[in-house]
This record gives C-alpha cells, structure tokens and sequence, in this order.
C-alpha cells in the first residue's frame, strides 16, 4: 500500500471533501492509482462520486464494526485508477456504538491492513470534527493534509487541530506528519484572502502548498452532477487549480508522472496541466 493520507479540520465548509474528491481524480489522471476512504456520515465524497447512497449494501460502518473487511467494501468510480470505500449516514452512530469496545481508535488502523496492494495513494476524508472517527483516521494515516479557508475563523480551527495532531502522536501514532497546508476558497479580490494566508504561510512555512484553490462556482456545482471538477468542468479554474496540485504534491513525493493512454477524453486538459506542472 502507497501512502495513506488525511484529509482534517475539525471545521466544517474549508472544502476537506472538495479536495479529496478532486485531487484523487487529479492524481489518477496522472497514473496513479488511487483508493478514497469517505469517513463522514454525510457522504459527501461518495455522492461526489456520483454513488448513489441508499442503493449501497455495505459502507465504512462495516468495516469499523467488524463486520466487513475494507477490501470487500471498496467500488470503482467513474473515473479510472480511482476506488471508493463510500459512506453512509449509519457512520454517525459508529461513535456511540465503539465507545466502550477496546482499541476503538484503532479499529481503521487495523482494517487498513486489508487495503489491496498497488494502490499509490489512500486519501481519507474525515468528518468536520475531532471525534473518534477523525482519530481513528489520524492514527491509521501516514501523513495529515489540511485544507483551510482563507477566512479569519479558519486560523482559530488550527490551533486546535494541531493540538489534537500533537495527542495523537504522543499516544497513538509518533510518526504522524503534515503532509501540508492546502488554501482553499481564495478570493483575489479581497485583502482578507490575501491575510489569511499569509498569516498561514508564517505560521507552517513550507509546509503550505504554493497551489492555491480558488472559489469557483464550478467547483460548487460539480458535486450535484456526480462528477469530480476535471470531469464535469476540464477548463475551470478549479479543475486547473486541483490538477496544479496534484502535480505539486508529486513533485515533493519525487514522483513521476505518466499519463496512460486511456485517459478520458473529457480529463485531457487536466492531464497536460499535470505533466506540465510536474516537470517545471
């Protein structure tokens, strides 16, 4: 198994979802092969993924009770080299229901060890909370992405995030590490954006990304359609911005990018974006 990364903000709306959703897809565009764990009760990445919810006969919540093993669980998505473990609404009552079992924080440790091989990538996206499935999440992962809104709030929800990134290595798992700062929802057209973050880019130095996403109301309309951004909208300007990240992260990981030959028509902008990207 690739590595295993995060997707935290115990805040809601800082687009967590949207860049699991849309740097998977980047990421798979690009050749590698992507599996995404959807841990929030909401469902948000599954139904971005056009998977349709109430048709589903097993989710996460089998996985974390026991009942099922991760592999069994996991569905392709519309877009290639890009595997789902979806999400149901019963998630939400995994809390209440592990809350005296042993080894609850480890429960999606244990089940990642189920995960096939071949997979370059494990992204989980976590609920807006800091509950016990976002430190189940944090104790199985190898690294912590975290997407915050360049808005004033945003920089409060990280002082306690770090702090809870801080218990769980303390306790849970040492070698837990910031993969990275992702801006989201930037807007040019105002200083706050412009404050916020470079209020962040002081506080994590390089942990912050150089790609920015920006607001888009592409980016908002592609979830209702059940398509990642690159599907829906190639030529947005959050397609282009997922697909600069995508690149920017396999750039730091030293890896290569080989677009396969098979790419969808429809994600052929994307692709270019990201072999350009990768190489400069």
């Amino acid at each position: 198994m690739g590595q295993t990364i995060a997707c935290a903000n115990q805040k809601g709306g800082v687009g967590k979802t949207t860049t699991v959703v849309n740097l998977a897809t980047s990421l798979a565009i690009s050749g590698q092969r992507i599996l995404v764990l959807d841990l929030d009760p909401q469902g948000n990445a599954t139904s971005g993924f056009g998977v349709e919810r109430n048709a589903l006969r097993a989710t996460l919540y089998d996985v974390l009770l026991g009942d099922r093993d991760l592999e069994s669980v996991i569905l392709p998505t519309s877009v290639e080299r890009c595997d789902l473990a979806p999400a149901s609404v019963a998630l939400a009552g995994a809390e209440v229901e592990l809350a005296s079992s042993p080894q609850r924080e480890r429960r999606l440790a244990r089940a990642l060890g189920d995960v096939p091989a071949g997979y370059d990538y494990v992204l989980l996206d976590c609920p807006p909370s800091l509950g016990l499935l976002t430190v189940n999440a944090l104790t199985g992962c190898d690294s912590i992405l975290i997407p915050t809104q360049c808005e004033y709030y945003a920089l409060e929800g990280l002082t306690q995030l770090i702090a809870t990134l801080n218990l769980v290595r303390d306790n849970l798992n040492p070698p837990l590490a910031i993969k990275g700062v992702v801006l989201t929802m930037f807007d040019a057209r105002t200083n706050l954006s412009a404050d916020v973050a470079s209020e962040v880019r002081n506080h994590f130095g390089r942990a912050v990304f150089d790609t920015v996403i920006p607001r888009s109301v592409r980016l908002s309309e592609a979830p209702s359609f059940g398509l990642p951004i690159a599907l829906y909208r190639s030529d947005s300007r959050g397609a282009i911005a997922y697909a600069e990240l995508a690149a920017e992260l396999l750039r730091r990981d030293r890896r290569e990018v080989s677009p396969p030959s098979d790419v969808d028509p429809a994600a052929d902008e994307a692709t270019a974006r990201l072999t350009v990207g990768a190489a400069s």
